[in-house]
């Protein structure tokens, strides 16, 4: 179906499904896509922004060119701080959507695989800190396990409003599930 439709992949169904029931890019002219290959958020988030905007994805693959004048691509690892600052630099300022659709590399050891993926949620949240704008949105994956209600709490403690949700294009199986946050409690914190 994501190819039918033009998408990348089929993670492009699941941040319109989320985007349709919280809105977080109605009106958003700026977002910061993190984990962004293959590039089927880009291109959702590019169609809500329009012309006058911009999405930035970064990831560690290099991204196949989406002929969108709106997408800017960069390679790079979101855990140096360096790429985080070349990224932030490509923007006028403050963004109004972090993403992050950020996936260890998977090794079969569950809960390894659970901590990882938990760490870059947490990089991605320290990001979002230091990236969005007060009434900025935040939208992750996380996958669920023991780590994470302690992220859970991390994320309630940095925004207002901070929400669960397993969209329907997720598979039945799968324990990844989003946060969806908005608010800064602290703009202008420097981050992690």
């Amino acid at each position: 179906m994501a190819k039918e439709q033009g998408y990348r992949s089929r993670a492009a169904f699941k941040l319109k499904q989320l985007d349709k029931r919280f809105g977080f890019l109605d009106g958003a002219k700026y977002v910061l896509d993190i984990g962004a290959a293959p590039g089927g958020w880009l291109q959702v988030a590019a169609e809500a922004v329009g012309e006058e905007g911009l999405v930035v994805g970064v990831d560690l693959e290099r991204i196949a060119n989406l002929g969108l004048d709106n997408v800017k691509t960069v390679v790079g690892d979101v855990l140096e701080d360096g790429t985080v600052e070349r990224v932030r630099g490509l923007f006028p300022g403050m963004v109004d959507v972090v993403l992050s659709d950020l996936s260890p590399i998977v090794s079969g050891a569950w809960e390894l695989d659970h901590f990882r993926q938990i760490e870059l949620a947490r990089r991605a949240m320290g990001i979002s800190e230091r990236a969005l704008k007060p009434e900025g949105w935040f939208v992750v994956k996380v996958f669920q396990g023991s780590e994470f209600e302690a992220f859970l709490r991390d994320a309630r403690r940095t925004f207002d409003s901070v929400k669960v949700v397993k969209p329907r294009a997720s598979r039945k199986g799968s324990a990844e599930i989003y946060l969806v946050a908005r608010g800064l409690k602290e703009p202008g914190k420097p981050g992690k």
